[in-house]
């Protein structure tokens, strides 16, 4: 038995590793799970070429738990180490990195991730353990060893009689971890860190029912048997070619990586790339709607199949972190800060595949299904919307099969909204003016003065279509965007020939004082405007600017500091050429003038949802009265 000291200028470094290595306990096990993966995968390797004479067999890492002696065991059979390897790499390599380590991070606390560059992913087990033991074997011709450290830098070395390839690690759980000796926390962890692990790993057992044996009687209990309980799955789908998976396969691993979601995925991207860096993965279209407040981190991070992160961000561009699925790359080093990941170049060349691997996947969907496509777009329109915005390259991109609905349930992309409506919507000053709803419910009355025009309205309704038309606006040329109750249809679109009104100059004065003794100045811009005759009398409208500020201060980024606290401003259209504004003007008592103007504004806040509460109980009392 040899027993020594690990060459350490460093006194305290247990506490140290505990302190600084990982500000989360519990991916100790994770980290020795990887250690007992890579010792298989490794005799795999030196077995498929031939250089280890021995069966590699069919291999598993089993974790047990030892609640009475306070033990965990985390065995693999694996490649093993003889004694001299154990001296080399636990007393030697991993100490040397322990201390690089701690020379380079000890004054930068948060930065302490970049573990696995140093080699000590096995110390991460003196967080939880006052005491560890390695009984290892190695697939060479060589005794067993057995070391053991109790967590300070003295270690003993010996021989053991273990017979059977591989490692096995024993934890004595401290005091303050007892937590990991509970089966319940170790079934959670291993879910979360190594659900789809290269090799079974085997917790325990589990009851299975057998079919009934066809001569059984109707009451007799189904046979049942133990088996080995693998909670792994080792050959995921993202791992496969995408030539040897059908959809159901998808939708399949789908419902395994997401248990609770009950909704299946629109559609899937499979990521499958190899230069100048490692990716694979699924990334999944989930139904999204118009809701931008999605639950974000669901798209899981792994290396080599071991689960690293589900926060994504700055490795998948931020408009995707909306998808769901798994991203697998052996580049992307486990337990980084997250500034260290944005600055990293591997890093930024993933996040410039995806989303050029996105918008091949959606402009081939929308060629290939264009009838399918359309009718998912409501459901995606807000990842590709945001992605637009934020992203100049997808922007690019998606001019090919960004859409853009009308009320009536059509679909256009750009090129073909403009050559659709190009003759009808150019303006006197050529420029187009494209017309759009946010609601056809409470637009209703605007959106049909548009269609009588013979106008093309479309239907744009996600939360961030104001800043979206500010960036179409800036990117296209001369086009212009206007909800349709900016403003009276021929303002809107302003053509050569003006209507004549039947009021003089004069007599338009006079009512325009009329209707501003009655409405609130700080509310409503009276403008009296020859209309069609056929047309509403009063009409209320909201300019597009002031409008489009605000709602962009709402949703974030954009419009003019401090618009979003504005109160609301509305422009009072009166139609000098209706017959009812006439009678207001010719009306000879001034208590009737008064009742006209408050009715006829009532009526064009009702069409606009605008007239609520008091004032809506006061209008109906009114018009009772009217009608008696």
């Amino acid at each position: 038995m040899a027993t020594g000291n690990i060459n350490v200028a460093v006194e305290n470094i247990f506490p140290l590793i505990k302190k600084f290595l990982y500000s989360d306990h519990e991916i100790f096990l994770r980290e020795l799970i990887s250690n007992a993966t890579d010792a298989t995968l490794k005799l795999k390797h030196l077995t498929n070429m031939g250089e280890a004479k021995v069966e590699y067999g069919h291999p598993q890492i089993e974790i047990k738990v030892d609640k009475d002696g306070k033990k965990l065991h985390i065995i693999d059979q694996g490649i093993g180490m003889t004694g001299d390897e154990v001296q080399k790499y636990i007393n030697e390599v991993a100490f040397s990195g322990a201390e690089e380590f701690l020379d380079k991070y000890k004054d930068k606390v948060e930065d302490a991730g970049i573990i696995g560059h140093f080699g000590l992913g096995f110390y991460s087990a003196f967080m939880v353990a006052e005491k560890v033991e390695i009984i290892t074997k190695s697939y060479k011709d060589e005794p067993a060893a057995h070391w053991t450290c109790d967590g300070s830098p003295q270690y003993t070395l010996e021989t053991a009689d273990k017979t059977d390839r591989g490692t096995e690690i024993i934890l004595h759980i401290a005091e303050d971890s007892t937590e990991f000796l509970e089966d319940a926390r170790i079934t959670t962890l291993l879910n979360k860190y190594n659900k789809f692990m290269p090799i079974p790993i085997k917790f325990g057992t589990k009851t299975e029912t057998l079919p009934k044996p066809e001569d059984a009687k109707e009451e007799d209990p189904a046979p049942t048997q133990e088996v080995d309980n693998i909670i792994n799955n080792p050959n995921p789908a993202w791992t496969k070619q995408p030539t040897d998976l059908k959809d159901e396969d998808y939708k399949s691993f789908y419902r395994e990586l997401y248990p609770m979601q009950f909704e299946e995925p629109l559609f899937n991207i499979h990521l499958n790339v190899d230069y100048p860096f490692n990716l694979t993965g699924i990334l999944y279209f989930p139904k999204l709607g118009n809701d931008m407040n999605i639950q974000k981190d669901r798209i899981q991070l792994y290396q080599n199949q071991v689960f690293v992160t589900d926060n994504v961000e700055g490795i998948v561009p931020e408009f995707l972190t909306m998808l769901r699925g798994v991203i697998d790359s052996p580049d992307i080093p486990l337990n980084v800060s997250r500034s260290y990941l944005q600055a990293d170049g591997a890093v930024k060349k993933i996040s410039s595949y995806i989303t050029r691997k996105v918008a091949d996947k959606l402009n081939s969907l929308f060629k290939n299904s264009r009838e399918d496509f359309e009718k998912k777009w409501n459901d995606i329109k807000v990842v590709i919307e945001y992605g637009m915005l934020s992203e100049e390259k997808f922007f690019e991109k998606a001019d090919k099969f960004a859409l853009y609905p009308t009320v009536d349930d059509k679909y256009f992309t750009f090129e073909e909204l403009q050559d659709n409506i190009k003759d009808a919507q150019t303006d006197k000053d050529d420029k187009l003016v494209i017309l759009y709803a946010s609601n056809k419910d409470e637009q209703h009355s605007y959106i049909e003065a548009a269609k009588a025009k013979g106008y093309e309205v479309l239907l744009l309704d996600s939360p961030i279509v104001s800043h979206l038309l500010q960036k179409l606006e800036t990117s296209k040329e001369k086009i212009s965007f206007a909800r349709v109750d900016a403003d009276h249809i021929d303002n809107l679109i302003k053509k050569d020939d003006n209507t004549i009104s039947k009021l003089s100059d004069e007599e338009k004065e006079k009512v325009k004082g009329l209707v501003e003794e009655v409405v609130a100045k700080e509310t409503y811009t009276v403008q009296v405007e020859a209309m069609d005759s056929e047309a509403a009398p009063f009409i209320i409208t909201q300019p597009e600017f002031m409008r489009r500020m605000k709602e962009m201060q709402q949703t974030g980024g954009g419009g003019m500091f401090g618009m979003g606290n504005m109160p609301e401003m509305y422009n009072l259209v009166v139609n000098s050429n209706h017959e009812l504004v006439g009678e207001i003007l010719n009306t000879k008592t001034k208590k009737k003038q008064e009742r006209l103007v408050k009715q006829s504004l009532d009526l064009a806040r009702l069409s606009q949802g605008l007239l609520k509460g008091e004032e809506l109980t006061q209008f109906i009392k009114r018009s009772y009265d009217m009608i008696k």
